[in-house]
């Protein structure tokens, strides 16, 4: 029997705002449900977020019309404070995220996942790219007051 081969898909973009402010963006429950969406037809009316070891999070990500929706949820495995955020998913693939400071104003995000088997390859990279991009223009027209 061989094990299980497992495929990860990379995807990043780059923010121009400093990493403190990326991390507040990316981990607050009332940031989460503005930017958490792949495409203008779908949402996120609910997000919890309980950032630690152990902790769960589930963002609820629905079609605008209600035709669809399901719980993106999981428990983190490992946070390093503006660096990094490992977690599994409810379905047991795993997700790790680094953030990293390009200089005082400017912030890369790597997130690294293993892929599910029900969608194409392609089209799980340019959802979860869209999510990082639809997040990218959220943190940068939402600037906050330099120092919080």
């Amino acid at each position: 029997m061989n094990p299980k081969e497992t495929t990860t898909i990379s995807v990043k973009v780059l923010i121009d705002l400093p990493v403190e402010q990326v991390w507040k963006r990316w981990t607050t429950p009332e940031d989460i449900i503005n930017w958490n969406a792949a495409s203008k037809d779908w949402h996120t009316p609910f997000a919890e977020n309980n950032l630690r070891s152990g902790g769960k999070f589930n963002y609820r990500m629905e079609a605008r019309d209600g035709s669809v929706g399901f719980d993106f949820e999981g428990v983190y495995d490992r946070i390093v404070i503006h660096k990094q955020i490992e977690y599994t998913l409810g379905d047991g693939r795993k997700v790790n995220i680094v953030f990293t400071a390009i200089n005082k104003n400017k912030t890369e995000i790597i997130e690294t996942f293993e892929a599910e088997n029900t969608n194409s390859i392609e089209l799980q990279r340019t959802g979860w790219q869209a999510i990082l991009n639809n997040f990218k223009k959220y943190a940068e027209q939402n600037n906050l007051i330099p120092g919080t």
